[in-house]
């Protein structure tokens, strides 16, 4: 994995950010979200970074940024919209740099209403996103926006930040599953190898070596 610091010029100033590159030539782009910046939320997070790792390892190139207000980025935190704006700007860029391949999205607490919000966009625009991973989703926290069926939600038993119960109370009109970590709290501690090894095993597509049989069994 070789590292890449950008930066780019958005509407509130100056975008930090950091690629991650696979080895080899990437199958795909990640967009990873980093927690709630005015409560240390930044794009070294542990779960952000967990979140690069696994989509590295997967062969994916991911940009990650620091919001508005953080590290190196200008502007003010703008509540979920002018972040939503800055990533929509970084997914422009992205597209841009390594045309043809598609787009995840990736986001942990604060990071998944962005993300969600972000997803509604490309959908709009007719380039919807390949596939979102949401971690603690910000379920009743912010408006989340409807997500695609197939998208990844990985929350803690324990999470008393964003309770469990909100989150199945938002999908649950969506009729979306939610893979649960027993014992976890918001934050994952001690618990994020169980992100990683969710995200790698659901992480399939044509063309992947097959974990089922022909006839959708698991094979032995």
């Amino acid at each position: 994995m070789t590292v890449e610091k950008f930066a780019l010029a958005g509407a509130a100033g100056i975008i930090e950010g950091v690629l991650d590159h696979p080895e080899g030539a990437p199958r795909g782009i990640a967009l990873v979200a980093h927690p709630h910046p005015l409560f240390g939320g930044t794009m070294d997070n542990k779960v952000a970074v967990t979140l690069m790792r696994t989509f590295v390892k997967l062969g994916y190139v991911v940009a990650r940024i620091n919001f508005r207000g953080v590290g190196k980025s200008e502007g003010v935190h703008d509540h979920g919209q002018g972040e939503t704006d800055d990533m929509a700007q970084v997914h422009g860029w992205m597209v841009e740099k390594f045309p043809g391949l598609p787009v995840a999205l990736s986001g942990f607490s604060f990071g998944t209403y962005v993300q969600s919000q972000l997803g509604q966009r490309l959908l709009a625009a007719g380039t919807p996103a390949e596939r979102l991973v949401l971690v603690g989703a910000a379920a009743k926290k912010w408006q989340m926006a409807d997500i695609p069926a197939d998208t990844i939600l990985i929350h803690g038993e324990n999470d008393d930040t964003i309770p469990l119960v909100d989150v199945l109370e938002w999908v649950r009109p969506q009729d979306i599953p939610v893979l649960v970590i027993p014992g976890a709290d918001h934050f994952f501690h001690r618990k994020l190898h169980h992100i990683k090894g969710w995200v790698t095993q659901l992480w399939r597509r044509p063309g992947d070596v097959a974990d089922l049989e022909t006839d959708g069994t698991p094979a032995d």
